[in-house]
């Protein structure tokens, strides 16, 4: 539905172009915002590199098996249907972790595994209760550092990029307690009404 909405916007700003005789603005703001991504893109994996190296070298360090290791009461009581030795936990768990860095790139392909796992373990075409809890926990996604946002302020040449870091953290604890109480709130109303 959203791909749908964005070519509809495409093709009524073009005619609209087309139309009012402006195409000419139109296709030099095509090209300059082309030629603009490709450098903005360019200057993101650099950054992602080098955070994605940072996250290796904690694994490696056990930085991150103490981080599961801190999560995994919390995430055992978010997803009680879980077995505590499924895969899905340790994909859920490997997940968070890369969004606790701002590495939402790392982090999907986590969160595709954690999914595919809790299907697993469902028997029905619906999305489990794990599922929803999930989806909701990885969209509001609690983030320390975020690196994306951190490279795109320095893309741009940002006095202080660092300087979103702590209203981050507030910002993402914020959605991420909203986003377990909303989860919790329409599990237990559901459970009422059967």
């Amino acid at each position: 539905m959203v791909n749908v909405i964005w070519a509809l916007m495409a093709v009524i700003g073009i005619l609209y172009a087309m139309f009012n005789g402006t195409m000419e603005h139109v296709n030099k703001a095509i090209i300059e915002s082309a030629g603009e991504a490709v450098t903005l893109s360019i200057g993101l994996i650099s950054i992602l590199v080098f955070w994605l190296g940072i996250m290796k070298v904690a694994e490696r360090a056990g930085l991150l098996r103490v981080l599961a290791k801190m999560f995994k009461p919390i995430i055992v009581r978010l997803f009680p249907e879980i077995p505590k030795d499924h895969p899905a936990m340790g994909y859920i768990l490997s997940n968070m972790t890369a969004n606790l860095f701002g590495l939402g790139n790392a982090a999907t392909p986590m969160g595709i595994k954690a999914m595919e796992q809790m299907k697993t373990l469902s028997q029905s075409d619906t999305a489990s209760r794990s599922m929803i809890t999930f989806l909701a926990l990885n969209t509001s996604s609690l983030t320390i550092i975020p690196t994306t946002v951190i490279a795109i302020r320095m893309q741009y040449d940002s006095v202080s990029p660092t300087e979103i870091v702590a209203t981050t953290i507030m910002a993402t604890a914020i959605s991420t307690v909203g986003a377990i109480l909303t989860d919790r709130f329409f599990y237990y109303r559901s459970m009422r009404r059967q």
